[in-house]
């Protein structure tokens, strides 16, 4: 065996061995692309979860205020039938009966439709602070991954160990979300 072949079988095992020394590392980098892959379509589909909700709470709202512009009007009708002279007095007592019954009808239906609103505004508070959760975790995933992936132009192990620390924030981050009540 001459003194060049020597020479690069040598390099070849050194080339080798640094390879195999870094299948952890690029076996890191694939786990944390799939967590970071999971992590984002669960940050996007507790996006859509709020913008949905909101526009449930928008619509109750909406449906709380045409009872309210309801009622309103229902008192001021009441209110002219009482000021007004009315030439069938039975009529217009009867008229302001009603319109009383109603009133206390919708007043019962403000205060439960009010309530439902109130309570899909939580659910949006909610899934605000899950989908942050899950953004917060995924970008410090995604710097985990970038700086893990130092390594394998480095060669130094330190940044993996860095990289690590990163991904492993943005797992606790990412789980947390799941913990929001």
């Amino acid at each position: 065996m001459e003194a060049n072949e020597a020479q690069e079988l040598q390099e070849h095992a050194e080339h080798g061995a640094s390879e195999s020394s870094m299948r952890p590392v690029a076996f890191t980098m694939a786990v944390l692309a799939a967590i970071v892959a999971i992590t984002t379509v669960l940050g996007h589909r507790t996006h859509t979860e709020a913008v949905l909700t909101q526009n449930k709470a928008t619509d109750q709202w909406n449906l709380y205020q045409a009872k309210k512009i309801r009622a309103s009007d229902m008192g001021l009708i009441a209110d002219l039938l009482h000021v007004v002279t009315v030439t069938d007095k039975d009529t217009a007592q009867k008229t302001l009966k009603a319109y009383a019954d109603h009133e206390a009808k919708w007043d019962a239906d403000l205060k439960e439709e009010q309530e439902k609103a109130e309570e899909l505004e939580k659910k949006v508070d909610k899934a605000e602070k899950k989908a942050n959760g899950f953004d917060l975790g995924e970008t410090l995933l995604e710097i985990g991954l970038v700086i893990t992936s130092i390594t394998l132009l480095t060669k130094s192990r330190i940044y993996w160990y860095f990289g690590l620390a990163f991904a492993l924030a943005g797992l606790v981050m990412a789980g947390s979300a799941f913990l929001i009540p």
